[in-house]
């Protein structure tokens, strides 16, 4: 991470899942009648409330939406947790109270056609610059608010050292902040390498408001390579402000470049000093991290230290950084203070402040998710499912639903392989007095090969498998091929948002 800890606040809710009554439509967040309990009997021979015109079947509707905390996009399944550099990012997802018997009906499930899954789409985040080593690099548009103060500032300074340039000054400071966000891209890179070399995934990098964020996907497996993740960017930094000071030694210091390449230099070694901090969301708080994890064995003592260390080093930001440049330790002193340089320090140390503060929260939720993460299983979460051919009426299906204790229903053709799932959302939908006069095939969505998914996924691989096809409902599969259930990505919300809230 560089000088801004990434963003991203998980959400939590401490509301459980309540027992419903076993109906593949029963809703899981309310807690009045259900409007969709089946008729406990074959539908009776008889027409609709017009006899003259049979009642046309109502035309699907879409699928239930379910939004993800993180994105808000309601057809896209939960994120698994992210790593950021000096921040963690994730999306929440949650829970449905598990059949409590543990059986299932099984039927055999024919690999049934259907197209391949959906390529996830890439996450956005501001204007897309370039993809070095496959990772998108993003500039949000903060850092264009950035950049012009950069310009305007570093444009004061250069009109005292170098008046002769007049309005180009400007020009110049622009350059500089360009060159200032290219070096903090290097850092940036520093870390997607490392983490790419010991095979985690980088979502992206992003260069924003106080810096930039390389968010990966993964935590590193060993507290070793949580320490050579983290150092490499510091490292990458302090090798910047080296070369533009050997740069500087050829170069008249009055000039052009040789402003420039000073306080690029200094800018570099900043960014380095800062990092090295010791706390989280910072990159010292990391290594921080990563020491206490070898020491204690346990990687969530190590990001609970570091965080907390991270949330002192805010509070020493907010008070002492005000203070120094008061007392002239930046070259300033008490003669030269006024009232709009003591606002804008204590501003810039309040902004700083709160961006280390939200990082080492972020960092302890991110922690408690990994932690609770393994408890997530497609086999525990998964609904009894039980088979119906395409044209049987949606009352009959349900009446089988009941009577088997099953909670969602599976499309089949006659030989038993699975066509599509019926969703949940649809069945809601249709009035109770009309389904003995709906099929089932009517409110189903039909298979991809990316909706099938096996029973013994769990953590991480299952949330990846479902962003990979974003859907409300998954045929679960055994490894043999039968089916074993249905999977609501709803379910799987609850369940995310029950592990945020269960204290670790």
């Amino acid at each position: 991470m560089d000088v801004s800890g990434g963003s991203g606040q998980p959400r939590s809710d401490d509301g459980e899942p309540t027992e419903r009554p076993a109906d593949p439509t029963a809703p899981t967040n309310d807690g009045g009648p259900d409007p969709t309990d089946a008729p406990t009997a074959p539908p009776r021979a008889g027409t609709p409330a017009d006899p003259g015109k049979p009642e046309p079947e109502p035309k699907p509707e879409p699928p239930a939406e379910t939004p993800t905390p993180e994105n808000k996009n309601p057809k896209t399944p939960p994120e698994p947790p992210t790593s950021a550099t000096g921040s963690d990012r994730t999306g929440a997802v949650g829970a449905a109270r598990p059949d409590e018997t543990g059986e299932r009906g099984h039927a055999h499930a024919g690999m049934a056609k259907g197209r391949p899954p959906q390529r996830p789409r890439e996450p956005g985040g501001g204007l897309l610059m370039g993809r070095p080593f496959g990772v998108p690099v993003y500039v949000a548009p903060s850092w264009f608010i950035v950049a012009a103060l950069i310009t305007w500032v570093f444009g004061g300074q250069l009109d005292r050292v170098l008046p002769e340039l007049g309005a180009a000054r400007y020009l110049v400071s622009l350059f500089f902040a360009i060159a200032f966000y290219a070096s903090v891209l290097v850092h940036e890179l520093a870390h997607t390498v490392a983490a790419i070399r010991f095979k985690l995934p980088v979502r992206r990098i992003q260069l924003q408001f106080f810096g930039g964020v390389s968010e990966i996907e993964k935590e590193a497996e060993t507290p070793g390579r949580e320490f050579v993740l983290a150092f490499v960017g510091p490292l990458l930094s302090l090798v910047l402000s080296g070369l533009f000071y050997l740069a500087m030694q050829p170069v008249e210091p009055g000039t052009v470049p040789g402003v420039l390449l000073a306080g690029l230099m200094v800018s570099n070694l900043i960014v380095a000093i800062f990092n090295l901090l010791p706390g989280l969301p910072l990159d010292g708080g990391r290594m921080l991290r990563a020491v206490v994890w070898k020491i204690t064995g346990r990687p969530m003592s190590g990001t609970v230290a570091a965080a907390w260390v991270g949330r002192a080093l805010a509070v020493s930001v907010l008070i002492g950084l005000p203070l120094l440049n008061y007392s002239g330790a930046f070259g300033g002193g008490t003669e030269d203070a006024n009232g709009m340089d003591a606002l804008t320090d204590g501003l810039l140390a309040a902004v700083l402040a709160a961006i280390i503060w939200t990082g080492a929260g972020n960092s302890l939720r991110m922690a408690r998710l990994r932690e609770h993460l393994p408890e997530l299983r497609a086999r525990t979460l998964t609904r009894r499912a039980v088979p119906v051919e395409t044209g049987t009426p949606l009352s009959e299906a349900l009446r089988r639903a009941n009577a088997a204790g099953a909670r969602a229903l599976v499309v089949v053709d006659a030989d038993g392989n699975p066509l599509s799932l019926v969703r949940e959302a649809a069945i809601v939908g249709v009035p109770e007095h009309r389904r003995p006069w709906v099929a089932v095939s009517g409110l189903a969505q039909d298979l991809t090969d990316g909706m099938r998914v096996s029973a013994e996924l769990a953590g991480e691989d299952l949330l990846d498998v479902l962003r990979a096809t974003p859907a409300t409902e998954y045929l679960v599969v055994e490894d043999t091929g039968e089916i074993y259930g249905v999977l609501s990505a709803a379910d799987v919300e609850r369940a995310f948002v029950r592990a945020m809230a269960r204290p670790s």
